[in-house]
């Protein structure tokens, strides 16, 4: 079989299993954030839905508010868990404190314009909280946030991302309280704890059912102001959604309960589902920590690798089919040479983060869609410039040649040029594919799966063993496709044509 049908027959499988996914009956898909707590609401209410006989999907740790937010209103999710809080400080920009206790009535009132609904009070208020090391906070004479503000210590923050940029987070809580603190650099939240107990931070935002606040010796400052409004969870969904397979939950998580999950899960190192089963099953006995063997052979193994590769095969081949033209053309119009490569290089600087958030506002949706063209610009350099290298070193002897025996230069092209620069150009394909097998990781950032998914969620819960069990998947498929590109090169050079020693011409 020649590599043109080996790529044929790659495209095909993977047009096949795309084409079979999007014919599949459709499952509610329920999203959650980044730590601990939201992941666990998100098992809860698709293990809950699964109960009812409604088919879900859980799409995990999609990202901050306005990412989750803006999903569910372009039907790319149907519920999320959230807070009331949030809800209207954050979504609906209502700044009066008498809305931001308002009952559920009127949120859901202003939330009718938005196709969107609250409902299903979980039966908990998760408020953030500013917190100290308790003998920073014993020694200072600190209890109340009033207090951080009027003894203005030289503490060092380490304030989550969201924190820092929310409407209800530090810029508003600063002005408030008249805080001189400068925050300083974002910490994941999944990080805080563990940086405040070494000392590299001294001041953290916190959420009042941290699985931490029992175990650590922390202080958390009393927001004697009432800055803060009420942050009870609810369930956030589009307006179509039928809430009743889920009015079950309702009342179900008070604080103390939610607090004792998120360390099961959190501290003691329990998989999400199994932390959300053992809730549901009441009575039932709670799983015990996995070791690094389970997590990284678990179920969900095999859907993450096929997510993985198609995202990595997806790109690719789209790489293939614009940067080899641009490779024919910047060989072929040496003008062209010089800005093609300049834009190219300057595409793979970009960083991956900063061109996911662009891109998803550039095509107005999260998933598959932004890290698919993410993933193609990157694989663009190498093989755009050894497209360009491989042609550059075919004789001219050759070439002259075939054009004096009457070959077009689009022959002339297919039957010499391009044979005889398919090992470099393989070579540059290989490159972007290894590239992108590790940066696909990062798809996990915008809900499109892969194996990043058990990353990111390790650090959202500081889980180095749920970290591993994605890095390490992801580091045998790089090294997978390399030995397979390897191998395909050694056929290439083998069978394919060699170039004759250029004596003149």
């Amino acid at each position: 079989m020649n590599i043109r049908r080996q790529v044929l027959l790659l495209l095909t499988l993977l047009t096949m299993w795309t084409v079979s996914t999007a014919n599949a009956a459709p499952a509610l898909q329920v999203g959650s954030k980044r730590f601990t707590e939201s992941y666990l609401l998100g098992e809860i209410v698709t293990q809950t839905l699964a109960r009812q006989g409604v088919t879900a999907e859980h799409r995990q740790g999609l990202g901050n508010t306005a990412i989750l937010a803006a999903a569910l209103q372009q039907g790319q999710i149907d519920v999320y868990p959230e807070y009331t809080g949030t809800i209207v400080r954050e979504l609906l920009k209502r700044e009066s404190p008498a809305d931001a206790q308002a009952p559920l009535e009127s949120i859901n009132a202003w939330l009718k314009p938005l196709g969107l609904k609250a409902g299903v009070p979980l039966g908990f208020n998760n408020s953030y909280a500013l917190a100290m090391r308790e003998a920073d906070a014993a020694k200072l004479g600190i209890t109340t946030i009033s207090d951080l503000a009027a003894k203005a210590p030289a503490l060092k923050p380490g304030l989550s991302h969201e924190f820092l940029a929310r409407a209800d987070g530090w810029p508003a809580l600063q002005q408030a309280y008249g805080l001189k603190l400068q925050p300083g650099n974002g910490l994941d939240h999944g990080l805080a704890y563990q940086a405040l107990a070494s000392g590299q931070v001294d001041l953290i935002d916190v959420y009042t059912t941290d699985a931490q606040l029992a175990r650590q010796p922390v202080r958390v400052l009393r927001d004697d102001r009432g800055f803060f409004p009420r942050y009870d969870a609810v369930l956030l969904m589009r307006a179509t959604v039928d809430d009743k397979p889920l009015q079950g939950l309702a009342g179900r998580l008070p604080e103390a309960e939610m607090t004792r999950l998120n360390a099961a899960a959190e501290l003691d190192g329990r998989p999400f589902a199994e932390v959300a089963r053992g809730f549901l099953q009441s009575g039932s006995e709670p799983a015990a920590r996995q070791g690094l063997m389970a997590r990284l052979l678990a179920p969900d193994l095999t859907q993450l690798l096929l997510q993985h590769l198609a995202l990595v095969l997806a790109s690719l081949a789209l790489a293939v089919v614009v940067a080899v033209p641009l490779g024919v053309a910047a060989h072929r119009l040496p003008r062209l040479a010089a800005p093609v490569m300049a834009v190219a290089g300057l595409l793979q600087t970009l960083p991956s983060l900063a061109l996911l958030a662009f891109l998803i506002a550039a095509v107005g949706r999260i998933g598959f869609l932004p890290a698919l063209l993410a993933l193609f610009v990157y694989a663009l350099l190498p093989i755009v410039r050894n497209t360009h290298a491989g042609l550059q070193a075919v004789s001219r002897g050759l070439t002259e040649s075939a054009l004096a025996l009457g070959l077009t230069r689009g022959q002339t092209l297919r039957a010499v040029e391009l044979p005889l620069a398919l090992p470099t150009l393989m070579a540059g394909v290989k490159t972007a594919a290894v590239t992108n097998v590790g940066t696909a990781t990062v798809a996990a950032f915008v809900g499109a799966g892969g194996l990043g998914e058990r990353i990111v969620a390790g650090l959202a819960v500081n889980d180095s063993t749920l970290m591993l069990a994605g890095a390490l998947p992801a580091a045998a498929l790089a090294v997978v496709v390399q030995l397979l590109f390897d191998a395909l090169e050694r056929r290439v050079a083998h069978n394919g044509p060699k170039q004759p020693r250029d004596h003149g011409a």
